[in-house]
């Protein structure tokens, strides 16, 4: 995979991911494609699957650091 692929992945939301996964795994079900684009697809669903986990692995993280975070008890403002 490239680099320019790879950053394309790592700008995927989970949402974006997992739709784009699971429109590959619906296209290797249906057959009819070549083994060239057999593998292609594959490749990319093993990239967008691998995205889709970095989500996941993070989202416990990002919660505790939230639960973690000291409340302040006021709201922001905007500076002008």
């Amino acid at each position: 995979m490239t680099e320019a692929q790879q950053d394309a992945f790592a700008e995927l939301s989970y949402e974006e991911a997992r739709e784009q996964l699971v429109a590959v795994v619906a296209k290797l079900e249906a057959g009819g494609v070549s083994l060239e684009e057999s593998l292609a697809l594959w490749e990319r669903g093993e990239a967008l699957a691998q995205r889709c986990e970095e989500w996941l692995g993070a989202a416990p993280r990002r919660l505790d650091a939230a639960r973690h975070q000291p409340e302040t008890g006021s709201t922001p403002t905007s500076s002008e």
